[in-house]
């Protein structure tokens, strides 16, 4: 098969699409033909060789975490989902021409596979986050770096929730966080000033690490009511970091729901092949990302 590997860590000239022995579902895993990938920034911050609370990364590795794909293999133990079946979710190396996924989901009905590898880890990071910042019904969260994956998803699950989002990003963003439901505001010089003029801030998510943590913690009156899943030097200012959890069997339960109410749609920006793992890198970490990217197969 054909699978995005690199030998060394390094910025994204050392994504290589090589050929590779095609992996196997053993006990408790399902094995998919992968129609499509989830592009997500930890694949690019794990190529780069930062260190998110993920096991080790072992070299030659491959990249990537989300998939959706039709199944074809299923280890011993699984229930549930038959070869043929239809599902999204979240594994290793799944830039690649087969996959093998240890969380999945039958895909909501509507939902195409270019979609559906969207949502698995975005949706269990923002679910995460949401829980561990502690932001309660009635609340205001503010976003900062609000128009991408996580963004998209947090800005839907807290409108579901109750919860007032405050969120910024660029200029060409502010009207789709609005269709989110959010206030929305932009960044940059005095962007402060402009968050307090939309509201009292309880809690703040930090998701681009565009060293606004001092600004977050000022805004909230508290380290501890902020989460970032961004900045590495957050917890130097008190601030929890949440790293790789992975896309957990609860987390796509829940995704599915949101998506068959018609209370979650993250749109796909832009799409990539195989072979343009490394554009689609570079266009991830340049960000003012509305939505999310992903590689078709």
């Amino acid at each position: 098969m054909k699978k995005v590997s690199f030998a060394e860590f390094g910025g994204p000239d050392v994504l290589h699409l090589m050929d590779a022995e095609e992996p196997h579902a053993g006990p408790g895993r399902i094995r998919i033909a992968v129609r499509a990938a989830g592009v997500n920034p930890v694949d690019w911050r794990l190529r780069e060789g930062q260190v998110l609370g993920a096991h080790p990364i072992e070299l030659p590795s491959g990249v990537g975490l989300d998939a959706a794909g039709v199944v074809d293999e299923i280890g011993e133990g699984v229930e549930g989902v038959a070869v043929g079946d239809h599902v999204f979710g979240e594994g290793m190396s799944t830039y690649a021409e087969f996959a093998v996924l240890s969380a999945w989901a039958l895909m909501p009905e509507g939902l195409t596979f270019e979609e559906a590898a969207g949502y698995p880890s975005v949706v269990e990071t923002a679910l995460r986050i949401i829980r561990e910042v502690g932001v309660r019904p009635g609340q205001t969260l503010l976003v900062s770096g609000a128009s991408g994956g996580v963004g998209s998803a947090v800005l839907q699950i807290a409108r579901d929730r109750g919860i007032t989002t405050i969120g910024t990003a660029g200029a060409a963003n502010q009207d789709y966080l609005r269709s989110l439901g959010a206030l929305a505001t932009t960044y940059g010089e005095g962007w402060v000033e402009r968050v307090r003029q939309l509201g009292h801030v309880d809690t703040a998510l930090d998701l681009a690490g565009s060293g606004v943590i001092r600004e977050l913690v000022e805004l909230t009156g508290d380290p501890r009511k902020v989460v970032s899943i961004a900045d590495l030097g957050a917890p130097e200012l008190g601030v929890r970091f949440s790293g790789v959890a992975g896309s957990v069997p609860e987390a796509l339960a829940e995704a599915v729901g949101l998506i068959s109410r018609g209370k979650l749609h993250i749109p796909v920006e832009k799409s990539y092949t195989l072979a343009e793992a490394a554009a689609a890198h570079i266009d991830s970490q340049a960000g003012h990302t509305r939505g999310r990217r992903v590689l078709v197969i």
